[in-house]
């Protein structure tokens, strides 16, 4: 019988008040990312051209606060090159998708903030520290989430009416960290490692690469999304007739094609895709074959599951053009299956091998 490990001494009432807090705001980010990519999609991410943290959490409520807010947006370049024809009814329709996305981002950092106090005046963490670090953890990478969205919406309100790809890119992974991060505690909490792994160290080396490359494919999904490069060569597996689009090298120097060009972006993630959803499926079929251990197993179909619906959502999405609810769908399929990597990991990740 293997020996079993678990990272965090808890009681069990501990356990279950903070499992429950940690996977409300694990929901909530997962919600925020689903609204960020609808905001994106819908084009309302620079609807609200100020940035108040109390004030800018109470919408225009008068006609008159609608006529100010909309007369402050027309000041902008988006509204100066592409929505120049907007009315009010049509800027409240893109309004409202930027408004519920950081009115969740402020109710989240409340979830997070008040019962965190609580815990801590409870002194439950008193001889935890490694768990109340981790807290801390998640409140900065909150925090610099916040900053990354500010940071973001102002690269589109100064002369060209769209974001930067690279901060979108920088924004969306940061919420993906976050989320990661906030289930890895809650497998520390809840799941109990194996001391006995011996030989299958080698898998959780194997998932670690894996889950950094699936990071870096998200990365390329942002820009993706931030170039609109889904938009181009919608065929699948060649790129309009070509196994690799003589537009892929159309820019100069080269290296800005994998960067900065629709089609060479576009390229790379085709690429990831495939090597991710091979390297999986090789992971899956090797593990079948050695492992007996029920969770390590699960945590394997979790990981071929996940990767099944993600190839395929994306497949189907770009084929379709990118309609918001498939390009939403995939960019959530992504959460998914880095999740399911995290928990293969932590199933694979012996404790003798942490720092203490």
């Amino acid at each position: 019988m293997a020996e079993y490990f678990c990272a965090v001494e808890l009681s069990k009432f501990q356990k279950k008040v903070l499992t429950i807090w940690l996977a409300t705001g694990a929901v909530m980010v997962f919600l925020m990312v689903a609204i960020g990519g609808i905001t994106r999609l819908t084009h309302s991410g620079l609807s609200m051209t100020d940035w108040n943290l109390i004030v800018g959490s109470i919408p225009p409520v008068s006609d008159q606060e609608w006529n100010e807010s909309f007369k402050a947006y027309q000041n902008f370049p988006e509204f100066k090159e592409l929505n120049y024809n907007f009315s009010l009814e049509d800027y409240k329709s893109i309004f409202w998708w930027e408004y519920l996305h950081r009115l969740l981002g402020r109710v989240l950092g409340i979830v997070f903030l008040i019962p965190f106090l609580a815990f801590m005046a409870k002194r439950w963490f008193l001889g935890n520290k490694k768990l109340r670090n981790q807290l801390l953890v998640v409140f900065a990478l909150g925090a610099f989430q916040a900053f990354l969205g500010w940071f973001m919406v102002k690269s589109g309100l100064v002369d060209v009416p769209r974001v930067s790809h690279y901060r979108l890119s920088a924004h969306l992974l940061t919420a993906f960290i976050t989320c990661l991060y906030i289930l890895w505690i809650i497998f520390e909490i809840n799941v109990p490692r194996t001391k006995n792994m011996g030989q299958l160290f080698s898998f959780g080396k194997q998932i670690r690469l894996l889950l950094l490359l699936t990071l870096i494919q998200a990365v390329y999904g942002a820009f993706v999304a931030g170039l609109q490069a889904g938009l181009v060569h919608n065929t699948w597996p060649l790129m309009d007739g070509e196994i690799v689009s003589s537009a892929v090298f159309a820019m100069d120097p080269v290296y800005l094609n994998f960067v900065m060009g629709k089609s060479g972006v576009q390229f790379v993630h085709r690429m990831l895709a495939i090597i991710i959803f091979v390297w999986v499926a090789v992971i899956y079929v090797k593990g079948v074959r050695r492992l007996t251990d029920p969770l390590q197993l699960q945590a394997l179909r979790l990981m071929l599951i996940f990767v099944l619906v993600q190839f395929g959502l994306g497949i189907i999405t770009l084929l379709l053009r990118v309609p918001i609810e498939l390009g939403v769908l995939h960019q959530m399929g992504a959460l998914l299956l880095l999740s399911s990597l995290v928990f293969a990991y932590h199933r694979f990740t012996p404790p003798s091998i942490e720092k203490k």
